[in-house]
Parts: structure tokens; sequence; C-alpha cells
């Protein structure tokens, strides 16, 4: 079983802020393949369904949305993995968040590493005792002036940012899709660059 994980904070006071992007991204994976997200579960919202991957191969694949706050995702994460039928997290996990240091909206997979000061995303790390588990992270740049980080990441994306986010979010809920179906690093190739670069190096002779 494949278990992909939102970060984010509970709460409508939260809902559209920067910090709650992983939220949005597992919702729209998890609309976009018919599973229900209703169920309260390893302290968190949660859902599991099958993934199409084409060509008559299918996936067993749980989503969840913790609501332990953002400082906390390593409780329901560890609870789930140690619940459900995960094989190795190392291969079977993977967790969507937020990261200011990438521009608004682009997108980095990779299959491991550390949490490059995303505190939800280190609290995971500490609880599992394990670094190396695929994670997406999606940017939301940094914070202008001098406007503090725990204050930017907790405010809502400015009206210039809406106007693409959904797409983005879309973007985002593609790769989760392709680096289950196909693997992190075909993911990768694709997703970790600007839609332009790919349709242009794709059309490269």
């Amino acid at each position: 079983m494949k278990l992909v994980v939102g970060l984010g904070n509970p709460g409508r006071r939260y809902a559209r802020s920067r910090h709650n992007v992983g939220f949005r991204v597992v919702s729209r994976f998890a609309a976009e393949h018919g599973i229900a997200l209703e169920q309260e579960d390893f302290r968190g919202i949660f859902g599991r369904g099958t993934l199409d991957c084409g060509q008559g191969t299918t996936l067993e694949v749980g989503v969840l949305r913790p609501l332990t706050y953002m400082n906390l995702s390593g409780d329901a994460v560890a609870e789930a993995v140690a619940t459900l039928p995960i094989d190795d997290p190392s291969r079977d996990l993977l967790v969507v968040t937020d990261d200011v240091d990438l521009p608004f909206g682009r997108l980095r997979l990779r299959p491991g590493g550390g949490a490059g000061g995303q505190r939800g995303l280190a609290h995971i790390i500490e609880c599992l005792g394990l670094r190396e588990f695929p994670r997406l992270r999606f940017g939301i740049g940094r914070p202008p002036g001098r406007t503090e980080t725990s204050e930017y990441v907790l405010e809502g994306f400015s009206r210039q940012e809406e106007a693409s986010l959904e797409a983005r979010v879309a973007r985002a809920a593609e790769a989760v899709t392709a680096a289950l179906c196909a693997g992190v690093a075909a993911a990768m190739n694709e997703f970790n660059r600007e839609p332009e670069e790919s349709d242009r190096t794709a059309s490269e002779p």
C-alpha cells in the first residue's frame, strides 16, 4: 500500500494559508481518483482507494491530512505507517509540503533528504527515525521585506498567486500520481522543471 500525506494546519483560520498547500494538493489528488477523505483516523482525515496506473496496473493508496497541527505531523504519520499495510516507508510514503525556498508554484520532488527547515517534515523524520522517504515540495516563495516567515506561511496567497494557484495545485497532484505510478525518478524528470522547460526539452531533436 502507498500512503500520501499532505501537511497543513486544521481549522478555518488556516484553510487558505500558504502553509496548507499540502492539504490542497492531496485533496485534489484524492478527488481526481475517487478517494473520499471523510474518515477520522490516524489523528487526521483519511481515505483509501485504488489508483489506476493504466495497462492493467492498480495500486492501493491511502491519503492522509493530519490534524495535529504542522509541527506535530509526525505523530499522525507514524501512527498510519505502523497501522497500515505499508511494506517500506522509504518507498511507499509520499509527503507533500510547502517550501519557502522555492519560487511560488515550483515543484521539487525528491526521494529523500533533510527537512530543509520545514518543521512538519522535520517532525516526521524524527518520529519515523528515517530521512529517506519521497517528498514533494510546493514552492510558496520567500516572505517580502521584513515579514517573519512564521507569519508569512500562515497568510493567504496573494491575489496574483491565487490566479494561477489551482493550475499549480493540479500539476502537483499530477506529480503525485506520476511518482506513485511511474516512480519518483521518472516523475522528477518531468515535474522538477517548469512546464515551459519540459515542453521545450520534449520538442528538441
